[in-house]
C-alpha cells in the first residue's frame, strides 16, 4: 500500500513539473510570437505616427521659444495633444513586453515602420525645411 501511495505521489509531481515545464515554454516561446502576430502592424503605426508628433511638438516648442505669439501658442498647445497617440504607443509597447516581446524585436520593429515610411519620412523633412 506505501508503495503504491508513493508511486501516485510521483506520478502527481511528474504530472505537476510537465504541466510547469509546458507553460514556462509557452511563456518564454510562445507567447511572444503570438503577442508579435497580433500587435506588429499596430505597432509599427504608433510608431511612426507617436515619431512624428513627437518632432511636431519639438518644432512648436522651439517656435514658442523663438517668437512668442498667440499662433505659436496655440500650435504648441496642439501638438501636445497630439502626445496622446504616444502614450497609445507606450501602453501597447508594455504590453507586448508583457508578452515577452524583447527590447531588441521591439526595435527591430520599429526599424521596419520607418523603413516602410521612408517615402513619408523624406515628405516630412521637405515641408518642414522648407517652412524653417
Amino acid at each position: 500500500m506505501f508503495k503504491e501511495l508513493k508511486n501516485n505521489y510521483l506520478y502527481i509531481l511528474n504530472l505537476i513539473s510537465c504541466f510547469i515545464i509546458i507553460a514556462i515554454g509557452v511563456k518564454v516561446f510562445v507567447a511572444p510570437h503570438i503577442a508579435t502576430l497580433i500587435w506588429k502592424e499596430d505597432y509599427k503605426k504608433m510608431v511612426f505616427v507617436c515619431d512624428n508628433v513627437m518632432r511636431d511638438h519639438l518644432v512648436a516648442k522651439n517656435k514658442v521659444i523663438v517668437e512668442t505669439n498667440e499662433e505659436n501658442i496655440e500650435q504648441l498647445k496642439s501638438s501636445e495633444i497630439g502626445l496622446i497617440s504616444c502614450h497609445k504607443y507606450d501602453k501597447l509597447r508594455k504590453k507586448m513586453q508583457t508578452w515577452g516581446v524583447t527590447e531588441a524585436k521591439l526595435g527591430l520593429i520599429g526599424l521596419e515602420a520607418i523603413e516602410e515610411n521612408a517615402d513619408n519620412v523624406r515628405k516630412f523633412v521637405e515641408i518642414h525645411e522648407f517652412n524653417y
